[in-house]
């Protein structure tokens, strides 16, 4: 079954994607996930703030530039896991490294 790790953390703290290529606990996740053969994708998101949200309400579309919540944590991207059950994504999360920065979701995917 399919998980996607929805993570949030403070984009205050936030590391380029070079510096988290180079983060060696990152990497030792990342390279755990690929060794149980469970990394289906992911990528990181840019700031909220250079994002743009957009409503369609009544037949007008409201488009508001980001970020949407004034909030300290913002989603800052997401990865797509093939795991056993949800407790074998529920470890996975808790090993990464940004379930101590933020806080990651692990919510089931919709498989057709």
């Amino acid at each position: 079954m399919e998980y996607a790790l929805v993570i949030f953390h403070d984009e205050a703290g936030e590391l380029s994607p070079a510096e988290l290529d180079e983060h060696p606990r990152h990497r030792a996740w990342l390279d755990e996930v690929q060794r149980r053969g469970a990394f289906a994708g992911g990528q990181r998101l840019r700031p909220g703030r250079v994002g743009r949200t957009v409503r369609a309400r009544s037949g007008a579309i409201l488009v508001s530039d980001g970020p949407f919540i004034e909030a300290r944590e913002q989603v800052g991207g997401f990865v797509l896991l093939r795991c056993a059950d949800l407790d074998e994504a529920t470890e996975l999360a808790a090993l990464h490294p940004f379930a101590e920065l933020g806080t990651i979701e692990v919510r089931p995917v919709w498989t057709r």
